[in-house]
């Protein structure tokens, strides 16, 4: 698979237990970096279509958590929590991400993601670069069985839309 990098379509490939997926936003770096990292911006525009996101913490730094709750419109409930390991702002983030309770307990059953997010500077705008690392086979076929790759496509249609609104 070969990236058009003129086009602003997502691009998605797994290269072994990894599974990359990449967006072109027109948007500079700062800005794009700090929709990722700003409650304020993340509830706008985190989930995929038809799903609301609340932020119950945000401590961006080494050791800090991202709790959140995305629902439906019909009331479903997906909790989320990512424990952040490195943060290079506005270049780089990188976080553990587990299925959670309310309370931030992980989920048994559900693997623990590594995800790596690159942001890089492209002309006028930025690649978003997003690497999720799994401990096995069977956790990527799990994850992306779940629709993950069409949630995260959404999910990056709705971050444009909410870009072109800044």
């Amino acid at each position: 698979m070969s990236v058009n990098k003129d086009s602003n379509e997502a691009f998605t490939k797994v290269e072994g237990l990894e599974l990359v997926m990449e967006r072109f936003f027109m948007a500079p770096r700062e800005l794009v970096f700090s929709m990722y990292t700003e409650p304020e911006h993340v509830q706008n525009w985190w989930g995929p279509n038809d799903w609301k996101t609340t932020v119950y913490q945000m401590d961006v730094q080494p050791g800090g958590i991202w709790h959140y709750c995305m629902r439906s419109e019909d009331g479903q409930e997906a909790w989320g929590k990512s424990t952040y390991l490195e943060v290079e702002k506005p270049g780089r983030l990188v976080y553990d991400d587990v299925f959670s309770d309310e309370n931030g307990n992980d989920v048994e059953g559900f693997p623990i993601m590594k995800i790596t997010v690159d942001f890089v500077e492209e002309g006028n705008g930025t690649r978003i670069v997003t690497r999720t690392l799994f401990e096995s086979e069977e956790d990527l076929k799990q994850v992306m069985d779940m629709g993950v790759v069409e949630g995260m496509t959404e999910t990056f249609v709705r971050l444009e839309q909410y870009l072109d609104q800044q």
